[in-house]
């Protein structure tokens, strides 16, 4: 077992022993206000973009569904009509190559599996580079017409000013215990939400009504995620007349079998539990945050399907694409391929969202249609 995953452990039941780190935490904490602090008064300088810029992001460490619901913003403005794009660092790709593009042929080992997943999923321009800077300069240079820049995960990266900034917070695991790194999973103090847009990301229970605004607390900006079918994860390209490149044969996990549910996201129990919320047995083998899988390793999952979240499927289908590219597919590696399967989700918001959000560009000066909601939803 990582570090990571043991310290994620101990984080999610507060074991007591993390109390030993808390003089590491005042220094940590100590260093994050004189960070910001050193921005807010100008000793370091950070870069205005020559347009409007939403920052979304989190004050804990781990998954809070930020990535779906920048995926459900991007498709919402782009509805709309708004011309938006996209930066991120791009975590898990090759620094070396960027300030990058990010198309639909990209591959997560340069440009990260999040970029991957986002511009897959709404198509939209996007740019990733460490330097934000950067990542937003050649964004503009190559799509100078946008309107909007959202900055995924960029709320610690004060070197970007930003006009929006939208913190999600994750009401099934709260706050911990309130403190900051490596005490608890905080990155920054609670104080931090003041100011900002707080998206709270609940648990979506069974046979929840999906019209937020229907629910008493109609005027809090909610989103949960809703699962969507099931579906096949990769299936190869038959060439020629080889056998192990022919169609692989795949049948649906019924409900009430068991599957083992393989996951490399910030909070893999969010994952587990909404498969078994679904009628799954689920046998979960949780991985550190945008772990580099390798199908060696889901050979020994054997004899149930496998399923994986679409963070992670994007990183295995690029593995099985490059496999059959250079070689044909084993008998093994057909009955993996046979047994993978996906659970995307999808970030539902509630109707609050989109007001504040439409009230937010308005003050911008981002004219957008007010009907949109009610073509779309």
């Amino acid at each position: 077992m990582s570090i990571e995953t043991t310290v994620t452990r101990a984080w999610q039941r507060q074991a007591p022993w993390l109390w030993l780190l808390l003089p590491i935490s005042w220094l940590y904490g100590l260093i994050t206000m004189l960070r910001r602090q050193a921005y807010r008064i100008g000793l370091l300088s950070s870069y205005r973009a020559p347009i409007p810029i939403m920052v979304i992001g989190n004050i804990s460490v781990g998954g809070s569904g930020k990535t779906p619901l920048i995926i459900a913003l991007v498709d919402y403005l782009q509805d709309k009509g708004v011309k938006v794009g996209i930066v991120s660092r791009g975590y898990g790709g090759d620094s070396s190559q960027m300030p990058a593009l990010v198309t639909a042929t990209s591959l997560p080992n340069v440009v990260g599996d999040e970029p991957c997943l986002i511009v897959n999923m709404t198509g939209a321009a996007m740019a990733v580079c460490p330097d934000r800077q950067q990542a937003v300069n050649t964004l503009l240079k190559a799509y100078p017409d946008l309107q909007l820049i959202i900055a995924d995960d960029g709320l610690q990266h004060y070197a970007l000013q930003r006009d929006i900034e939208w913190i999600v917070v994750d009401s099934a695991r709260g706050f911990g215990n309130e403190q900051l790194l490596p005490t608890g999973f905080l990155r920054e103090p609670m104080s931090r939400l003041q100011g900002a847009t707080v998206i709270y990301h609940e648990k979506l229970e069974t046979g929840a009504n999906d019209n937020k605004d229907s629910l008493p607390l109609a005027n809090r900006l909610t989103m949960h995620l809703m699962p969507d079918k099931l579906h096949h994860l990769w299936q190869p390209e038959p060439t020629g007349t080889n056998k192990t490149n022919a169609k692989v044969k795949i049948d649906m996990p019924e409900k009430g079998s068991q599957v083992h549910a393989v996951s490399g996201i910030g909070y893999p129990q969010r994952f587990f539990d909404t498969l078994g919320s679904i009628g799954f047995e689920v046998i979960g083998y949780p991985y550190p945050d945008h772990y580099d899988f390798s199908l060696a390793e889901l050979l020994q999952y054997p004899n149930y399907p496998i399923v994986v979240t679409s963070k992670d499927a994007v990183k295995i289908r690029a593995l099985l694409s490059a496999y059959t590219a250079a070689q044909a597919l084993s008998d093994e590696y057909i009955e993996l391929v046979s047994r993978l399967w996906v659970l995307p989700v999808t970030a539902v918001l509630s109707n609050s969202c989109y007001d504040n959000l439409d009230e937010q560009l308005k003050t911008l000066g981002i004219q957008s249609d007010p009907d949109i909601r009610m073509k779309t939803m």
